[in-house]
């Protein structure tokens, strides 16, 4: 049977309790054992998929379609756990299946309830990933904090789970803000002890507290916490501020939080070490012998959740080419406000992500233009390829007013548009083009150089395409179509020939970087971006 490890927060939300989930699970795995990891969103959303990204940060999907937290993509980024629709519960589709299952007669009659209806919904979901994955121990991570009204129902469910499998199958981790006093010169454990108490009311008991904290913890504040908070000393663990989120594997590792665990969980384990991962990922992170300018010019870049898996694959592309990404964010409003020479003329790459709506949008087809025309390295994402066509189609074809339909339904020249299964399609959740889907690349491109074979697989969040119409003029002009689906013919990849280096494509890469193993686009990007600053 699997062995479970939840993991709560308290005090504030943000401390980081997805990145301890990540490290957990990568220190477990380093120890022999399998694992798999849940995110509990409190939220009544069924999806974060119809949220804005100012609201929720970016979502991030899984190799089966499904839209999540972006805490699913730490999970993938540190392990080799493969997450699926199952792997984020959200309250949203806890009461969607309850509901479900009343309207269809299944509770026969009885008066349907928070305890025990919605509480079994959940504890059956946990249990369901950990039949399914076949895995060694489920770390299941619960949203927001104690103490908040929407959360109850989760910690009560793991509550009752951990009594019905026993001491020995669950562990209970509990994060905390332990905060410095400037003004004083001393950090405080009284949140800490408060918020184990708010814990303690409801029916959980901390087995570990991991302490965030700025400053280090002495030995009387952690005794102090031990004691108040009724743990054992080795259980009160720091989690002090560091410059990468990849070197928290090797702290908790420093603080024996994997051999605690596996000895409160009875797992047989091997005897092993982070020493691949400090020496491939966190001292190259430390020690980069290169270093190189990349503008990022997106629609949500005052919100840094909003490009998370973005930002991390470029520095796993850093990593792979030994270099130090310095990241400057472009708002494309202000592009569209002030030119794109300002913002732009000492980046050594660009890079367009992805979005919805208008706004910004022509800002980002300057940017473009501006990397075409100064054959600066460029890296167009999902929208990014889509206003890489608009550019084009205006800049090289001379079809003036091209555009998505998505922006101007009524463009004289639609080079990106919606495609026919899409069209009649009036509900926003769930419904784009989601998941992996095949691409099958031309061995003449700088997509083929960077992966190396001819058919790859990647992951979709959108709706409009580029229309197949245009295909042959923007071929003759000197577009080349280096990667297409082969089931739909539906374009993948786009690049331009005689550029040194300008690539975009319709999917996400980002959701398949690591940063032991970057992704072949990031890291040929990152490496394209150094060859023309050292030309």
């Amino acid at each position: 049977m699997s062995k479970y490890i939840f993991v709560t927060g308290g005090v504030v939300s943000s401390l980081g309790k997805g990145i301890t989930s990540a490290s957990v699970g990568k220190l477990l795995e380093s120890r022999g054992l399998k694992v798999s990891l849940i995110k509990c969103d409190p939220y009544i959303n069924v999806d974060p998929g119809t949220m804005n990204p100012y609201q929720h940060g970016e979502v991030y999907v899984t190799e089966d379609g499904a839209e999540t937290d972006l805490d699913l993509g730490h999970y993938e980024r540190f392990t080799n756990a493969h997450l699926t629709k199952d792997n984020n519960i959200t309250t949203g589709k806890i009461y969607y299946s309850v509901i479900s299952k009343e309207r269809k007669g299944d509770y026969l009659g009885k008066t349907v309830q928070i305890i025990p209806h919605i509480t079994n919904e959940i504890k059956e979901a946990i249990k369901k990933v950990a039949q399914s994955q076949r895995v060694d121990v489920v770390i299941v991570e619960i949203g927001g904090t104690v103490g908040d009204i929407e959360s109850l129902p989760f910690l009560e469910a793991i509550r009752q789970l951990k009594l019905e499998v026993g001491r020995e199958y669950a562990v209970n981790i509990h994060m905390t803000l332990v905060p410095y006093i400037k003004s004083a010169g001393e950090i405080k454990t009284k949140p800490t002890q408060h918020s184990v108490g708010t814990l303690r009311e409801i029916g959980i008991i901390p087995d570990i507290i991991i302490c965030r904290t700025e400053k280090q913890l002495s030995k009387e504040a952690k005794d102090k916490i031990a004691l108040f908070c009724n743990v054992d000393k080795e259980a009160v663990i720091p989690a002090i501020d560091v410059r990468s989120i990849y070197e928290v594997p090797l702290c908790y590792k420093k603080e024996k939080l994997d051999s605690l665990i596996l000895r409160l969980l009875n797992l047989k384990h091997d005897e092993k070490d982070l020493r691949s991962w400090e020496n491939t990922v966190v001292n190259k992170i430390k020690r980069p012998k290169k270093e190189v300018k990349i503008a990022v010019v997106g629609k949500y870049i005052t919100l840094q959740d909003a490009y998370k898996s973005i930002y991390e694959a470029m520095v796993h592309g850093g990593i792979a080419n030994d270099a130090k990404l310095t990241i400057k964010r472009v708002d494309s409003e202000d592009i569209e406000k002030f030119g794109p020479e300002k913002f732009l003329k000492d980046a050594k790459g660009i890079l367009v992500p992805g979005g919805f709506g208008d706004r910004g949008i022509e800002g980002k087809i300057m940017a473009i233009k501006f990397a075409r025309e100064k054959e600066i390295p460029f890296l167009g994402l999902c929208l990014g390829m889509q206003t890489a066509v608009i550019e084009f189609a205006r800049g090289v074809c001379g079809l003036k007013g091209a555009n998505s339909t998505e922006f101007d339904s009524e463009t004289k020249y639609p080079v990106i548009s919606l495609i026919e299964e899409q069209k009649n399609i009036r509900d926003k959740g769930a419904t784009m083009r989601l998941g992996a889907y095949r691409c099958r690349l031309k061995k003449n491109s700088l997509s083929y150089q960077a992966y190396k074979k001819e058919e790859v697989s990647e992951r979709h969040r959108h709706r409009y395409e580029f229309n197949n119409k245009y295909r042959a003029l923007m071929e003759e002009k000197g577009m080349l179509f280096s990667g297409v689906n082969p089931g739909k013919n539906l374009v993948e990849i786009i690049e331009i020939k005689g550029h040194p280096w300008f690539v975009a494509c319709q999917f996400h890469p980002e959701f398949k970087s690591k940063p032991n193993k970057a992704h072949p686009l990031f890291r040929e990007f990152i490496r394209a971006t150094l060859e023309k600053k050292g030309a």
